[in-house]
């Protein structure tokens, strides 16, 4: 309360309440942030007296701070306290976000190079890689091709469509990929036709697992552009590394 401004301790619990609605109307069980107790202060005389209180979660006192008096400098303060942490926390989880994408998009490029190189050694050149990876697309993708999946996502035709997928479509081609290449050198398949059929099979597997699971590749949405994503992250370190200073020069040679 007076950490806020309020001196008087009814005008503060009105605040309160307008929170406890405010956390109710959001589907969230009030007890579970606002708990009301009773706390004993003492009197002029030297008695105690048991007066009410309330103990309050960190998303309590959020919750306080957006409906107090905004007239009062304090709650100004919060507000805006409370406005910065969250933010910290949304490029916190943009950053968690885009390393999982990261990972799995590198992943993907390697069994793809992989790819690559075993078809390349058996009797397939660049023309019948695209070949091949466009027919697994359509496979997963239910009949979309990689082209088509393009024109629906509106991504530019120079660029990779991986670059543009969530992180679960991302890790399904990666999947699909890897069956590939594994049953490529098992089997010692040879040719086009052969490798095609494989890598079909094996989208059209994952694809299906992923079905029974209520979700559907092609129906996704489109993520954010991986490479503008990487060119925001680089820009946010090198803030970073600006704001946080530098040790002071070592003058001993």
């Amino acid at each position: 309360m007076p950490l806020l401004g309020y001196e008087r301790w009814e005008n503060f619990e009105k605040a309160v309440k307008r929170s406890m609605d405010s956390c109710e109307t959001a589907g969230i069980t009030v007890p579970d942030h606002f708990r009301e107790v009773t706390k004993m202060v003492q009197l002029g005389s030297g008695s105690q007296r048991a007066v009410k209180d309330y103990m309050l979660t960190r998303y309590a006192c959020y919750l306080i701070a957006q409906n107090g008096d905004v007239k009062k400098e304090e709650i100004a303060f919060a507000q805006a306290y409370f406005a910065v942490q969250t933010r910290k926390q949304e490029l916190i989880e943009e950053r968690i976000s885009y390393i999982e994408r990261s990972v799995a998009r590198t992943k993907l490029k390697e069994s793809e190079k992989r790819l690559s190189q075993n078809i390349y050694q058996r009797g397939v050149d660049d023309l019948g890689f695209a070949r091949i990876r466009s027919k697994g697309d359509t496979a997963l993708f239910g009949g979309c091709s990689t082209q088509k999946m393009k024109e629906k996502l509106g991504i530019k035709e120079n660029r990779p469509l991986a670059d543009f997928l969530p992180t679960l479509t991302i890790a399904a081609k990666n999947l699909a990929t890897e069956m590939t290449n594994y049953n490529v050198e098992e089997k010692d398949l040879f040719g086009e036709g052969d490798i095609t059929t494989e890598h079909v099979q094996n989208n059209s597997s994952v694809r299906s697992m992923l079905v029974e699971r209520g979700i559907k590749p092609e129906e996704l949405p489109a993520a954010e552009d991986i490479k503008k994503l990487e060119r925001r992250t680089t820009s946010q370190d090198k803030k970073l590394a600006e704001n946080t200073g530098k040790l002071p020069a070592d003058e001993e040679k």
